[in-house]
C-alpha cells in the first residue's frame, strides 16, 4: 500500500501539469486535494506510527473511529472470533506508558469494588521509598559458572519467524536500552536478536531450531557454538507453551523465508510444525541430564526449562528426579493456559492447560515441598501488562515474570488477530517487506524500553505502598479477592501452600497424596 500510494502522488502530479497546460481552470482542485495528498506523503515518511506508514491517508480512518465512537471500533475487536484480545483497558495502559504520555485518570477506580473478581492489594500505614532499579534477581545455581542478574520483567519467548526482522530488532534494542532479557522463542537466534545488542535467553524447543542435525535430532556442536555467544545469558529447554501445550509450534510456509529457513535448518515451502515432544529425552531423570548437558556446552550459563502444567505427577517425577540425581535447573518458567499465540488450533488455545495462577502455586508448592525451592527460581508468563499483574504473581510464587502481549502492543501491535497469515498490518507479525517497512526499530525499540521500566517503576511504587522492601517479601495474603459483595479473602485463603519438606516425609497432604505416590523419576508415565 506504500508503493501504491507513491504511485498515486506520482499520477497526481504529472495530471497536474496536463491539467495546468490544457485546463487551468481545473487547478482549484488542488485547494482541496493538494493538502490530503500532503498528508499523505508526510505519512509516508514518518517513523512513530506503523498504520499512517503502511497505509497513507487511509490509515487515519482507523484513528477517526477511534476518536469518533470508541465504543463502535471496541466491539469490532472484542468480538472478532478470532481471538480474544487484551481489554481497552489494559492496552491503553500499555501504549500510554510506551509512548511516555499521562497515565493517571481522574474521578477513582473504573471498577466495581463490590463485585466479585475484585482485587486490591493491602497496603501499610507506614509505607516505603521505592527504589525501582535496585531490584534484580540473580538466576544461576552451585553448578552454574556464570549466573545471570535478571530484571523483575523481561521479553517472553516470540520467535523470529512468527515475528519480522523489525520487530525483533526492536525487541532486542529497546532490551538493551532498559537493561533486560529477551527470550528468543524456539525459532533460533537471528542477526536482529544480535544486533539489538539486548540479552537473550535462548530457547530450545522440540524442533531443536538452530542446534539440529538434518534428521531434527539434537545437534550438540551447533549448541554449543550459539549457546557461548556473549548476548545468550541463559538457555531456556521449552517442553510446553500456554497457548498450545502438548501441541508443536506452527510457522506457516506463508511466512517461512530463505533466511528463516537456514536460520532454522529446514526446507522451504511447507508449514514448519514442532514434533510435540522432545527426542533428546524421555524420562524426568533424562530431561535434568540434558539440562545438565546444557549448562556444560553454554560454558556454565543458566539453563532452566518452560512449561505449561498438566497432570500433577509428571511435574512431581520431575522434583523427585531433582531428589535422585542432585540436577536442578536454575530456573523454571511457568506458562499459564490463558497464553497467546500467533497460531493454535483453537481448542488447544481454549481447553488445555492450567491457567496460570493454578500452575504457578502448584509448582512453588512442589518445590517447596521437596526443599527445592531455594535452588529454583520460579519465572510467570501469561497476561503481564501491569504493576498490579506483576505484583500478583510475585505474591503467589514467582520470582520474576515474562510479558509477551504487552511487548507486542509497546511495538504498536493492534490486535488485528492476522499474526498467522503474514498480513499484519503494522508489521510485527509479517514476513512482507512492504508491511515491515511500517515499523522502525530506532523508533519502537525506545518504546518497549519506555514501557518495561515504567511498568516496573509501578510495581516498585505498589510494593513500597505495602510497606514491603522487596519483591521477595511478598506473600499471598498481600494480594485480597473479593468473592461476594459481602466476602473477601485473601490468595493465602483461596489457595493452599505447603510448609517447607512437606512432600518428604508421611503423612503427605492429602490434596498431593495421589500424585505424589503416582511420580517417579524414571517416567512421566503413570506406575
Amino acid at each position: 500500500m506504500r508503493h501504491v500510494f507513491l504511485g498515486i502522488v506520482a499520477a497526481a502530479l504529472v495530471a497536474s501539469i496536463a491539467i495546468a497546460i490544457f485546463s487551468p481552470g481545473f487547478l482549484w482542485a488542488w485547494v482541496a486535494l493538494g493538502p490530503l495528498l500532503g498528508l499523505g506523503v508526510y505519512d509516508y515518511f514518518q517513523t512513530a506510527h506503523s498504520i499512517p506508514r503502511n497505509f497513507p491517508l487511509i490509515g487515519r480512518m482507523r484513528y477517526l473511529m477511534e476518536f469518533v465512537r470508541p465504543e463502535i471500533y471496541q466491539y469490532f475487536i472484542e468480538n472478532d472470533t478470532e481471538g480474544v484480545p487484551f481489554d481497552r483497558d489494559q492496552r491503553s495502559l500499555v501504549y500510554q506508558r510506551a509512548k511516555k504520555v499521562r497515565d493517571t485518570v481522574p474521578f477513582g477506580t473504573k471498577e466495581d469494588v463490590y463485585a466479585a473478581g475484585y482485587e486490591w492489594v493491602n497496603h501499610s500505614m507506614a509505607p516505603l521509598e521505592h527504589h525501582p532499579f535496585e531490584q534484580r534477581v540473580t538466576i544461576g545455581g552451585e553448578h552454574c559458572a556464570l549466573p545471570y542478574s535478571s530484571s523483575l520483567l523481561n521479553i517472553s519467548a516470540m520467535s523470529y519467524g512468527s515475528l519480522s526482522g523489525n520487530a525483533i530488532l526492536a525487541l532486542s534494542q529497546g532490551a538493551k536500552m532498559g537493561g533486560f532479557a529477551h527470550n528468543t522463542g524456539e525459532g533460533g537466534i537471528s542477526k536482529y536478536h544480535l544486533e539489538g545488542g539486548g540479552d537473550l535467553i535462548w530457547q530450545i524447543g522440540t524442533g531443536y531450531f538452530g542446534c539440529r542435525l538434518s534428521n531434527g535430532r539434537f545437534c550438540r556442536d551447533l549448541f554449543r557454538e550459539h549457546a557461548t555467544l556473549a548476548n545468550v545469558k541463559m538457555i531456556e529447554v521449552k517442553l510446553s507453551q500456554g497457548a498450545k501445550p502438548g501441541h508443536g509450534g506452527i510457522l506457516p510456509a506463508a511466512k517461512l523465508t530463505e533466511e528463516i529457513a537456514a536460520i532454522r535448518h529446514v526446507p522451504l515451502g511447507a508449514d514448519v510444525i514442532s514434533p510435540p515432544g522432545h527426542s533428546a529425552f524421555s524420562t524426568p531423570i533424562e530431561l535434568l541430564q540434558f539440562i545438565a548437558s546444557l549448562r556444560e556446552l553454554s560454558g556454565g550459563k543458566p539453563v532452566g526449562f518452560k512449561l505449561c502444567v498438566g497432570k500433577r505427577r509428571e511435574f512431581l517425577a520431575v522434583c523427585k528426579a531433582m531428589l535422585q540425581t542432585g540436577i536442578t535447573p536454575d530456573f523454571i518458567a511457568v506458562d499459564g493456559g490463558e497464553g497467546g499465540t500467533g497460531a493454535a488450533p483453537l481448542e488447544f488455545s481454549n481447553h488445555i492447560g492450567a491457567p496460570l495462577y493454578e500452575g504457578l502455586i502448584f509448582v512453588h508448592n512442589a518445590l517447596v515441598g521437596y526443599s527445592l525451592r531455594d535452588r529454583v527460581r520460579v519465572i510467570a508468563s501469561g497476561r503481564v501488562s501491569s504493576g498490579f499483574s506483576m505484583l500478583k504473581l510475585l505474591a503467589v510464587g514467582a520470582d520474576t515474570c515474562y510479558a509477551a502481549r504487552g511487548m507486542m502492543l509497546a511495538l504498536g501491535c493492534i490486535q488485528a488477530l492476522k499474526c498467522n497469515s503474514n498480513h499484519c498490518p503494522v508489521g510485527v507479525a509479517t514476513q512482507d517487506k512492504q508491511l515491515m517497512a511500517g515499523l522502525v526499530p530506532s523508533n519502537k525499540s525506545l518504546r518497549v524500553a519506555n514501557f518495561h521500566r515504567l511498568t516496573v517503576a509501578s510495581l516498585c511504587e505498589m510494593i513500597a505502598a505495602a510497606g514491603v522492601a522487596s519483591p521477595a517479601e511478598l506473600r499471598p495474603w498481600h494480594i485480597m479477592h473479593r468473592i461476594s459483595p459481602t466476602e473477601t479473602k485473601h490468595y493465602g485463603e483461596l489457595y493452599e501452600y505447603l510448609k517447607n519438606g512437606a512432600l518428604l516425609h508421611e503423612p503427605l497432604p492429602e490434596s498431593y497424596r495421589r500424585a505424589c505416590n503416582a511420580a517417579s523419576a524414571d517416567s512421566f508415565s503413570h506406575v
